[in-house]
């Protein structure tokens, strides 16, 4: 369900995105919650797994323009000097909201699932009014879906988009399978398993926001190749760091952290890269960060034919290091291209 939720959002961003762009953002926004509620109601009224798997697929299609809808509005409406921290705000309550929401669902959902879906239906509907009464007229302009996958021509775009996609993918085939991984840790306490979750999501919303002013002053590329290597580490250190309770804690903080740092960065660098193409840009982001998330709840699985899911982070941070070695090498390919445009000029 994961997997086919993931998928159905990666599909779903970039079409949809299309087939809305003319609409006021507002009203996207609105149209798209108002779906993402219906599903959960159809999921939590279903009785079979075809029924309840559809009703995924119906919530993800509500869900698939939500992230960059908010976000391209958010570039917009932001002066550029506050960009990131304004697409970090965006990432920073999508965060905030699993910090708390996969907790409190956790709980809610020990004696019937059922009423964590209802839940979130409730939630859904208040978000959408609160979009309708809060968020003012945003008019972008209408694109042809051959326009919005334009940029997939270019090089530099794709090698963004395939280090969102290895990053996601190296931080879902562990965090898909983490209350497995942490059954011994915790000894099958689901309270326990919750708080870890909780350090685990507030660790998140530090790093966007961390990354969103970091973003303002420094490089992003930089930043991002920073935070790739100290991803891998942490990554390659989980097994060890879940020994104990006390180190799981704080292991989970630091992960979350790096987990929420690069998506505000990758974003960042594509803003940067074309201002005018932005909710394109960032549609496609929202694809590869789902198709990420399908991908690492796929691999995940398969891995767990040959080893525990204690050892998951070694594959993952198997996965995470090609990030690291595309954003370096585009690094050093803009430097080169860089250093190459003066000379010409002077030439």
């Amino acid at each position: 369900m994961v997997t086919a939720f993931a998928l159905t959002l990666a599909v779903a961003a970039p079409v949809l995105g299309w087939a809305t762009s003319s609409m006021d953002r507002r009203k996207a926004l609105m149209i798209a919650l108002v779906v993402f509620a219906i599903g959960n109601v159809v999921t939590a009224l279903g009785t079979t797994y075809a029924v309840v798997l559809t009703a995924r697929i119906i919530t993800a299609a509500g869900a698939g323009i939500i992230t960059s809808t908010a976000s391209s509005a958010a570039a917009v409406v932001a002066p550029p000097e506050q960009r990131g921290r304004a697409l970090a705000f965006v990432l920073g309550g999508l965060t905030l909201s699993s910090a708390i929401g996969l907790p409190l669902g956790t709980l809610i959902g020990s004696s019937d699932w059922h009423v964590t879906l209802w839940a979130v239906a409730g939630l859904g509907v208040v978000a959408a009014l609160g979009v309708a009464l809060a968020l003012p007229k945003i008019m972008l302009p209408a694109t042809t879906f051959r326009a919005r996958l334009e940029p997939l021509k270019e090089r530099w775009v794709l090698g963004t988009l395939a280090v969102t996609i290895l990053a996601l993918t190296g931080a879902y085939l562990l965090y898909t399978y983490i209350g497995a991984a942490l059954e011994d840790t915790v000894d099958g306490s689901e309270t326990t398993l919750t708080w870890v979750l909780f350090v685990y999501g507030i660790g998140v919303l530090a790093g966007n926001l961390l990354a969103g002013r970091l973003s303002d002053r420094y490089p992003a590329e930089r930043l991002l190749l920073g935070a790739l290597v100290v991803f891998v580490v942490v990554l390659v250190l989980a097994r060890p760091a879940i020994e104990s309770l006390a180190t799981t804690f704080v292991w989970a903080a630091v992960w979350g952290v790096l987990v929420g740092v690069p998506t505000v960065l990758q974003q960042h660098r594509l803003v940067a890269h074309a201002p005018a193409a932005t909710p394109v840009l960032l549609g496609l982001n929202s694809s590869a960060i789902y198709l990420g998330v399908a991908l690492g709840g796929a691999l995940g699985g398969l891995f767990q034919n040959w080893i525990s899911p204690v050892w998951l982070g070694i594959p993952a941070a198997g996965v995470t290091l090609p990030a690291f070695l595309l954003t370096l090498v585009s690094a050093r390919s803009r430097r080169r291209v860089a250093a190459e445009e003066p000379s010409l000029a002077t030439g």
